[in-house]
C-alpha cells in the first residue's frame, strides 16, 4: 500500500468490483488497474494481493483458470454466482459506508 492505510480494510470491495467489471483478470492486472484508476494513489503489494485471491478463492467466492499466453501459464481471476453476489452486496454496503462518511465530514 502506498500513502493510506485506510485501503486495506477495502481491498476485497476493491478487487470484487474490478472483477465485476472486467469479467477476468489477472493478478498484476489488478493491480495496475486499481493504480490506474486512483491515479498512483492505491498501489497493492503482492503480499496484499495474493493472500486475498487465495482466500477468495478458498471461500468460493472467486475461481481461476490457467490460460498459455505466448508459451507462458498466467493463472486468471473471475467472479463465481457466489461472489457476483457477494460483490453486489459489499457494494451497497460500501456505498452507504461512504455515504455515512461524507456526511459526517461535510459537518
Amino acid at each position: 500500500m502506498k500513502k493510506n492505510n485506510l485501503y486495506k480494510g477495502t481491498l476485497q470491495n476493491i478487487i470484487l468490483k474490478l472483477l465485476s467489471k472486467e469479467v477476468k483478470m489477472y493478478g498484476y492486472q489488478i493491480t495496475q488497474r486499481a493504480k490506474e484508476l486512483t491515479e498512483g494513489e492505491l498501489e497493492m503489494t503482492e503480499g496484499a494481493l495474493y493472500p486475498l485471491l487465495h482466500k477468495l478463492e478458498a471461500d468460493e467466492i472467486i475461481k481461476s483458470e490457467v490460460q498459455e499466453i505466448n508459451g507462458r501459464s498466467r493463472k486468471y481471476y473471475l467472479l463465481t454466482d457466489k461472489g457476483k453476489k457477494q460483490q453486489i452486496t459489499q457494494e451497497d454496503e460500501m456505498r452507504s459506508y461512504l455515504f455515512n462518511l461524507k456526511t459526517i465530514f461535510d459537518i
